[in-house]
């Protein structure tokens, strides 16, 4: 064992056996049993909501085994492994690089120096005097004012003082970085869709949109940043109460407004025009029993050839939105698309997700609360623990540790990453079952199966997707079921349903 980590286990040591010991580990037992709770809630909801069968019932002469080779061409299916093989080493390349990045910022001291640069006040230059200019008369020196223990001696770089400013500067250094470090992957991924004719974007649009992507980014981590510190500085010991109670807050108003305040930074959207298909989908979700005053369009052909669909926001702000590509498709694989959109709402399926991750969200800060308070995390990324026995000094030491330092920034987001990387595979599983269920539902809906299968396969062909991912891509990115599968699963319904089953498109 090191010195330095004999030394850290004694002060942990000394921490425990302060005479105030017992009741500082009292907001953190409560926080753990807290956490817990969440998760446990989590966990119900899911075990409750997701459908694990989307397709429950026994069907006659067994499931079908999706099989890309009952529908797609050879050409169709050798595009895909090549789009795959292109466009997976930027994709991969990419995430490991920004994980790695910040779990060095958040991890060592790199991020609060990081920080504590980006956040410096700068330096007035002293105007130097010329031989004509006439001398300076002499001061009086004064003795300068003796700093409150702890504080750090005014020699440059001067930090800046008002911590707010700080706050917003270290989220906008570290997310700033994080996306530049990763822009040469994203500029390989596009010319990958570029050279496959799935972008239509120039490259001064694309980087328009990538500052937009930026800027949502930086406001959303700001506002929640801000209230995160505000809340360590005023209750040292129970801001994870505040935050837990804030976060679920936030993730509902922000999913309620997202259709408002987001989509539009990216996409004009206008009600779909007035003809037999309008009517035809606006008669489809009345006999849905789904109350939809409009159906919208995005201009999505600005930036994409791909088809796609999607429902969005709750309540008064749900709504059904079309890509303008989707447009041209033959009208009931249109209707299909909708049947599956319309499944979504009628099981509430955005509001659902919200409250679970709402509830996830808020566990997650009783989490980091417990994390932001380990002086050993602490001082492994270079901030001041600030708890008794650890030797921490500072004015952040008596106003929540280095919890409150705004140089913790780092660490939080980097906290925050892995957090949402080890989830994405669950998310991605239950993503998967309720997609399926949406599926199921259109064909309930329609009874077409065989409009369905042409329908996916159109979609397959037409984005380029994967046909057969491998396990790595099913636990990071697959948030929908791949094609043959939701092929076969009409397959299955149609036997279900004593309806024709659609013959292979080969």
């Amino acid at each position: 064992m090191s010195e330095a980590e004999t030394d850290e286990d004694r002060a942990e040591g000394a921490a425990a056996g302060a005479p105030g010991a017992a009741p500082a580990r009292r907001p953190r037992i409560a926080a753990a049993v807290t956490a817990a709770v969440l998760f446990a809630g989590v966990a119900a909801v899911l075990a409750r909501t997701t459908p694990w069968n989307p397709l429950p019932g026994h069907v006659p002469g067994g499931r079908v085994t999706p099989d890309p080779a009952l529908d797609f061409t050879p050409a169709e299916i050798a595009r895909s492994r090549a789009f795959d093989s292109a466009v997976n080493p930027p994709a991969y390349t990419g995430l490991l690089v920004g994980l790695a990045l910040i779990l060095v910022l958040g991890f060592t001291p790199l991020g609060a120096r990081f920080i504590g640069w980006a956040t410096a006040k700068p330096r007035r230059r002293p105007i130097l005097s010329t031989e004509d200019d006439p001398p300076h008369p002499p001061k009086r020196l004064r003795r300068r004012p003796s700093l409150p223990r702890g504080d750090d001696p005014p020699h440059p770089p001067e930090r800046l003082r008002r911590r707010p400013l700080r706050i917003i500067l270290a989220v906008l250094a570290v997310t700033t970085l994080l996306r530049v470090a990763g822009l040469p992957f994203d500029i390989w991924s596009e010319s990958v869709l570029r050279r496959y004719g799935l972008s239509t974007q120039s490259w001064p649009a694309w980087l328009v949109d990538q500052a937009k992507s930026l800027a949502v980014t930086w406001v959303i981590y700001t506002i929640a940043l801000l209230l995160l510190y505000a809340l360590t500085r005023r209750f040292p010991r129970y801001w994870w109460t505040g935050a837990a109670v804030g976060g679920f807050v936030l993730v509902v108003f922000a999913s309620f407004v997202y259709p408002l305040a987001v989509e539009p930074v990216f996409n004009r959207f206008h009600s779909l025009p007035a003809g037999p298909l309008r009517s035809d989908l606006l008669a489809m979700a009345r006999r849905d029993g789904v109350p939809v005053e409009d159906v919208l369009v995005a201009d999505a052909s600005r930036r994409t050839t791909s088809l796609n669909a999607y429902v969005s926001g709750f309540g008064s702000t749900r709504r059904i939105v079309l890509y303008d590509t989707l447009l041209k498709s033959p009208p009931a694989q249109v209707e299909s698309i909708v049947g599956h959109e319309l499944g979504h709402a009628k099981r509430d399926d955005v509001l659902w997700g919200t409250l679970v991750g709402a509830l996830g969200v808020a566990g997650a800060l009783c989490l980091l609360y417990l994390l932001m308070t380990s002086p050993r995390l602490l001082r492994r990324a270079g901030l001041d623990p600030g708890v008794p026995g650890s030797g921490g000094t500072g004015p952040d030491a008596r106003r929540g540790g280095g919890a409150a330092d705004p140089r913790s920034v780092a660490l939080l987001l980097a906290l925050v990453t892995a957090g949402t990387t080890l989830a994405a595979p669950v998310q991605n599983l239950v993503s998967r079952r309720i997609e399926a269920r949406a599926d199921a539902h259109a064909l309930d809906l329609t009874r077409d199966p065989s409009t369905f299968v042409s329908m996916q396969h159109a979609l397959s062909v037409r984005n380029i997707s994967d046909l057969n991912p491998d396990t790595a891509e099913y636990l990071l990115w697959l948030t929908h079921p791949a094609g043959p599968d939701r092929i076969a699963m009409a397959r299955d319904w149609a036997r279900l349903h004593h309806v024709q089953a659609p013959p292979p498109l080969r």
